[in-house]
């Protein structure tokens, strides 16, 4: 969800309540239809106090998915730079066919798993050019010391790049469990609700708006801010294959001082 779309839900949502506290206004008694406005203003603070605790406690759980989901995509995306220049120590064929499936490896993240993962379509299903990698490397057969350490750098390597891509497309699930949003909107619709038992026909109509509308920002506000973290690849704010795309056009360059590389994929990643 871009901002734009963002501030005009926050927006909507004000203008309705506002209109509504108005309307509501208009058959209130003088000062609200509460007797007692200290015992009214006490339940209010505990409803709020309640909602803000809960919201509070959401947003660091969606935000720390969030940003795992992030450090996950630019580490991945650093591995597999490493890992490019780790095969280059190997000998032939491997190492131009694994030169190949990396640049394949980036390329698919780009152009397959992203807009799978904005679609909530990835599921649990591996990269294809991972397993395609795995199958080179075992017939790959180093034998010099430095063939070999390269081969067991690329091997450690390989173990950081699958966690890095769990972190990353664990972030497209989503944390935020369905009947904890159905708390999260009952809450907000019970803390509306009840800002409009304090309508005073004998009070300003501005003040009863800038009362109602402050609130109602606040809450859409809040409920927005945990589904942009809770969605993190969804809507233009989201997150961006920016770190993977970088490394692509670095192996792109590198891939010109390779010789005979064999590249086995178009440029979204399938294969030819």
């Amino acid at each position: 969800m871009s901002i734009v779309w963002g501030g005009l839900i926050v927006l909507v949502v004000a203008a309705v309540a506002i209109a509504a506290m108005l309307l509501v206004r208009r058959g209130a008694p003088e000062g609200s239809r509460f007797t007692d406005g200290d015992r009214a203003s006490g339940v209010f603070g505990v409803l709020a106090t309640g909602f803000a605790l809960l919201a509070g406690f959401v947003v660091f759980l969606a935000f720390e998915s969030f940003d795992t989901a992030r450090a996950g995509a630019e580490a991945e995306a650093r591995i597999v730079a490493h890992q490019f220049e780790s095969v280059q120590f190997l000998p032939s064929p491997g190492r131009e066919r694994l030169s190949g499936e990396l640049i394949c490896y980036a390329r698919n993240v780009v152009h397959q798993e992203w807009p799978q993962m904005r679609s909530d379509t990835l599921g649990d299903a591996p990269n294809r050019w991972g397993r395609a990698l795995f199958d080179t490397l075992r017939a790959t057969e180093p034998r010099s010391a430095s063939a070999q350490a390269a081969f067991a750098q690329y091997l450690d390597e390989r173990s950081d790049r699958e966690d890095a891509r769990a972190d990353r497309t664990h972030g497209a699930e989503g944390v935020i469990p369905t009947p904890l949003w159905i708390v999260l909107f009952l809450s907000a619709l019970i803390l509306l609700g009840y800002m409009l038992l304090f309508a005073d026909s004998g009070e300003g109509a501005v003040v009863q708006a800038t009362m109602m509308g402050g609130v109602a920002v606040m809450v859409t506000s809040l409920l927005l801010l945990l589904w942009f973290f809770d969605n993190p690849y969804v809507g233009g704010g989201g997150l961006k294959p920016t770190a993977m795309q970088n490394t692509l056009s670095l192996l792109q360059k590198e891939a010109s001082s390779v010789a005979s590389i064999d590249i086995p994929c178009d440029e979204a990643g399938a294969p030819n």
